[in-house]
């Protein structure tokens, strides 16, 4: 999606699998060195699963949250991460279905269902823990953190960013608007909403309503439309989606926002 070269090099960024406990206190290193066994202790709560993507300097970056479409974790999402660490950040991305078994699918009816089954306690449960998970790394700024998401993920960006209070920035990508609308008197930080034109999942007035509302209650929501594009016009895996003008310009707007957010 990028069309510039980005600060560091795909060979700079590692990437591991982190599994850490959703609402429990997440071992430090102080913790390790008293009993070295507790990184890999079974706790017997609800986990939080995924991949951390690390750029592989000794600088300390800024942590991102990504949070994937209704299809899952899926080989897309590790791409766009990887690219994302690639621009200075450590980059978390949890598998907001591991309560549901991490399921991936290309199924629209599958992805439907394990969305329906995606409780919002729980998620923002699981979305506060990432925050207090990156807050434990060496190389990760404290307390300097932000969230992005594509689709669903989208939503659920908007949703975290309304509820954490430490977050520095939000985007969402063609994400549905959240409920109510006065929920957007909590938006911790400023938001960028990419909208795709050609979306029959999220209307005219849906997005006029994130406007009138971002006004009314004095915070930055930044609102680009792509007009022609379609839902998932990033996703380059879904042919008849992707659009790679809207997805290139989306994503020097990102890199722009962010890095103006984390100033």
């Amino acid at each position: 999606m990028p069309d510039t070269l980005p600060p560091l090099t795909a060979d700079q960024i590692g990437v591991r699998a982190v599994r850490f406990p959703s609402g429990a206190p997440i071992p430090n290193i102080t913790d390790t060195s008293v009993d070295p066994y507790t990184p890999t202790r079974v706790s017997t709560g609800p986990l939080v699963e995924g991949l951390e993507f690390l750029p592989q300097t000794t600088e300390r970056y800024p942590g991102l949250i990504i949070l994937h479409e209704e299809w899952g974790l899926t080989s897309q999402i590790k791409d766009l991460a990887s690219r994302l660490a690639r621009e200075g950040y450590t980059v978390l991305v949890p598998n907001l279905y591991a309560r549901q078994g991490g399921m991936v699918t290309a199924n629209a009816e599958i992805a439907a269902a394990l969305m329906e089954r995606v409780k919002e306690a729980e998620m923002l449960q699981d979305l506060t823990t990432c925050c207090e998970f990156l807050n434990t790394q060496d190389r990760v700024q404290r307390g300097v953190h932000g969230v992005i998401g594509f689709g669903m993920g989208g939503t659920w960006a908007i949703r975290f960013a309304c509820h954490r209070k430490r977050l520095r920035a939000a985007v969402a990508f063609y994400g549905k608007m959240v409920g109510p609308p006065d929920l957007l008197k909590d938006l911790a930080c400023p938001l960028l909403y990419h909208r795709a034109g050609a979306d029959d999942r999220v209307t005219e007035e849906d997005v006029a309503q994130l406007g009138r509302c971002a006004k009314e209650f004095g915070k930055r929501v930044d609102i680009l439309t792509y007009e022609t594009a379609p839902h998932a016009f990033c996703n380059e895996t879904l042919k008849d989606a992707y659009r790679p003008d809207a997805a290139a310009a989306a994503w020097r707007a990102t890199a722009e926002f962010l890095t103006n957010c984390f100033k």
